[in-house]
């Protein structure tokens, strides 16, 4: 008892400046104080110190029981509304001023992909940085969220290492090639055709026809010289294939046949009626190559017993193949010409190699100062001062004096703007951001890169305030290519598809799972994802749409007829496809599955976080996960009953459960099963039971299927809307909204619904909202 009071006396003193104690000590204090205080925390822990996170993030937390009614606890007495409504008010106005005074986003760094993309685009190169730097943390779903991007001297010495091999890639040190070099060559001069040619190849005039997708005979071409980047063309059609095209693969980079180190250029289709000129580039590194290899066609084995002139199925015909390049339109290459613009190379006066050339000066200084400052500028995505460059001048100075050369002290300079603060972080003032501030949140937003001159310029002259001149940047770098990195960075993260790799399904009971299947799942997402956008469609559709994007392995895949070929299309959906949203696409059912079962918990959760935006608890720790009954003898259901009969489960698995029971009717790879598949060989699977997808939500409305379970989600769009738009403001600005937000949030989504909640007008709002354009 004594015990009991003093803690009731500290927290007494803790709250003296809250007008509130009287709250606490009548519904609060008994269960939260103690050594085993319930929720493991006591009353005592609440500062009055709004301004320290963590004591803030506690208020928060009780602002959050208090509004959702979960406490007291409905065994207790309930306090009075007023009372209710005073405290929770009193704690989001201490909220709300701390916030506005210190910025709800705290300061963040580049995080690898940006750092890379920041860096190509500031000198014009490709350099594969990401690689060099380590992982990225994440929190609250992304890996741009300030409060997870730390810091550390390995991580600055990794940065410095990046800096100098992307200035090795960006500055040219030799003398102008003599010529482009160009060839054209027929397939027969691949090794692997010579050594197969009976077997599985057919010669025919000038073309050769490839007849099998074994590894071993893919027709390796091309050993590059010199690296840089190269254009490839080839002449290609299809034989002996009914009229449809055949698909077929180009990887580079490996030093002969398809190996660990080569990487998929991507997939192309061979039409049947004529050839066709495929046309793409590629940045080559010295003695690699590119090798081409048909899909879905049989072994080399199979082919070779009949022999290739006999053979008649489809093959891949190759007429030619060219290669061009290292391509550069200006010399020295346009990397080199934004550093150093037409200034002249020479011999260096003090490094005499014989075939190296650098950038000279009669002027050092005063072109370091021009060099470096050009490069300040966009590299500190703002107009720098005298000041900023004063220590970038002076080490080059001192690298001049040891004596150094011209292009290797300007290095150095370059190389320390690279690993500067003002480089790494974005830097925004609590309050409303200036303009460069604006203008890099705007474009890290869309593009995950740097703003490029146009929209600097913009935030210089002071029109980025304009809300007409915002709009149309907003249009301006969604309809950039750049926008790419929205769609693969943002559905990267939400949707969990950066962990399609993550899982191998089992090839025994899933022998048709393949590269290409995989690499079609995460396409299809991220081209749908760029069709609501492009047109605007409402974001119902992420929760049910009558179209999607196919190309022929995944309409196979689906069971859907009359696509074929690699390329995708926009298909109609037909009702009893059991398709249309993402809940249903094959990319989102591999990632929330492991190799071999599915989980309703598992896929249950997904759903609450991602999509409706209330993340369950983690489970209790005295609780084991369920295991897969591989006998067959109970289902997944019947084993969550009993799981849910422990009473610290059933309040939460009565929110997992409906979404993940409605999922179940999706394998491990998004395939429609009505019966469960167990083990065994695929001409003898063993089945189990059926699968019900049935279930009642937690406010009494049943479904009998995922169709009808998506049509329930969609009666609340707007629970959907601020779900999405929480999760886009995380990514955006790189904090997650408040508690004390939902009101913002509400009224984007409001905006957002004269639209029809179409997903462009969406981001517009976001953009324009106080959320955005404030720390």
């Amino acid at each position: 008892m004594k015990r009991l009071l003093l803690f009731v006396v500290i927290a007494a003193q803790h709250l003296r400046a809250a007008p509130h104690a009287a709250f606490f000590d009548a519904h609060c204090t008994k269960c939260h104080s103690g050594e085993k205080p319930k929720g493991k925390w006591r009353v005592d822990e609440l500062s009055a110190d709004f301004a320290d996170p963590k004591g803030r993030a506690r208020w928060e937390k009780v602002l959050e029981q208090i509004e959702s009614g979960d406490m007291p606890p409905k065994s207790k007495p309930r306090p009075p509304e007023n009372e209710a409504n005073a405290l929770t008010d009193w704690i989001s106005a201490q909220v709300s001023a701390v916030t506005a005074k210190e910025g709800r986003v705290v300061l963040r760094r580049l995080n690898r992909t940006e750092y890379e993309n920041t860096v190509n685009d500031l000198l014009g190169t490709s350099a594969k940085l990401q690689t060099m730097l380590p992982l990225d943390t994440s929190a609250n779903g992304f890996d741009n969220v300030g409060d997870a991007l730390h810091t550390s001297s390995f991580l600055m010495d990794q940065y410095l290492i990046a800096a100098e091999a992307a200035l090795d890639q960006a500055i040219t040190n030799r003398p102008k090639p003599p010529k482009l070099e160009q060839k054209r060559v027929g397939l027969e001069a691949a090794y692997q055709v010579k050594a197969n040619s009976e077997k599985v190849f057919r010669k025919q005039e000038q073309r050769v026809v490839m007849f099998s997708s074994s590894q071993w005979v893919a027709a390796t071409l091309f050993y590059i010289a010199e690296r840089g980047t190269y254009r490839f063309r080839m002449s290609v059609s299809g034989v002996q294939s009914e009229g449809k095209p055949v698909t077929f693969s180009v990887k580079s980079g490996g030093g002969g046949m398809a190996g660990p180190k080569a990487r998929l250029v991507g997939y192309y289709d061979a039409p049947a009626d004529k050839p066709r000129i495929i046309e793409f580039t590629d940045q080559m590194e010295p003695k690699t190559s590119i090798t081409i290899l048909p899909y879905d066609l049989p072994n080399a084995q199979t082919v070779g017993k009949v022999g290739a002139e006999a053979w008649d199925g489809p093959g891949v015909a190759i007429d030619w193949v060219e290669m061009e390049g290292p391509l550069n339109e200006t010399w020295p290459p346009e990397s080199h010409r934004r550093l150093f613009g037409d200034m002249q190379q020479g011999k260096s006066p003090i490094y005499n190699q014989s075939d190296r050339v650098e950038v000279i000066s009669d002027a050092p200084m005063a072109d370091a100062d021009r060099i470096l400052r050009k490069f300040a500028r966009r590299a500190f995505r703002r107009a720098v001062t005298d000041a900023d460059m004063k220590p970038y001048l002076n080490l080059v100075a001192a690298k001049l004096a040891e004596p150094q050369s011209f292009e290797k002290a300007i290095r150095v300079g370059l190389s320390a703007i690279m690993i500067a603060p003002e480089f790494l972080f974005l830097r925004e003032a609590p309050g409303k951001l200036d303009a460069p501030a604006l203008a890099s949140r705007l474009s890290y937003f869309i593009w995950s890169s740097t703003p490029d001159e146009e929209l600097l310029t913009l935030a210089e002259q002071g029109k980025l305030s304009d809300p007409a001149t915002l709009h149309a940047q907003v249009e301006r770098l969604l309809k950039s290519s750049k926008a790419a990195a929205f769609t693969t960075n943002f559905t990267g993260q939400w949707l969990n598809l950066r962990e399609l790799d993550f899982t191998m399904p089992n090839h025994i009971v899933y022998p048709h799972f393949d590269e290409m299947l995989r690499a079609s799942m995460q396409r299809e997402t991220e081209l749908f994802f760029d069709e609501v956008i492009k047109d605007d469609l409402s974001i119902a559709n992420f929760i049910a749409s009558d179209f999607t994007m196919l190309n022929g392995r995944l309409a196979k895949h689906y069971g859907i007829d009359g696509v074929s070929g690699w390329e995708f299309q926009k298909v109609k959906l037909a009702p009893e496809s059991h398709r249309g949203g993402l809940l249903t696409m094959a990319s989102v059912l591999k990632v929330t599955a492991n190799g071999t079962s599915t989980s309703p918990v598992i896929r249950g959760a997904w759903v609450l976080d991602r999509i409706l935006g209330t993340p369950p608890k983690p489970p209790p720790e005295n609780v084991s996960a369920l295991e897969p009954d591989t006998r067959g003898t109970t289902t997944i259901r019947e084993q969550l009953a009993k799981h849910r009969q422990v009473e610290s489960c059933a309040s939460c698995h009565v929110e997992i459960d409906p979404p993940g029971f409605a999922l179940e009717s999706f394998d491990v790879i998004g395939g429609y099963r009505e019966k469960y598949v167990l083990d065994g060989r695929p001409a003898n699977f063993r089945t189990g039971k059926p699968v019900d997808p049935a279930d009642v939500l937690p406010d009494g409305r049943a479904f009998k299927n995922i169709d009808e379970f998506k049509q329930l989600l969609l009666a609340d769009t707007d629970r959907i809307a601020r779900a999405l738009t929480t999760k886009l403001i995380t990514y955006a600005t790189g904090g997650p909204p408040q508690r004390i937000d939902h009101a913002k949030i509400d009224a984007i989504v409001a905006k957002a619904k004269t639209k029809n909640l179409g997903f462009r007008t969406l981001i517009h709002e976001i953009v324009a909202s106080e959320l955005f354009q404030r720390k």
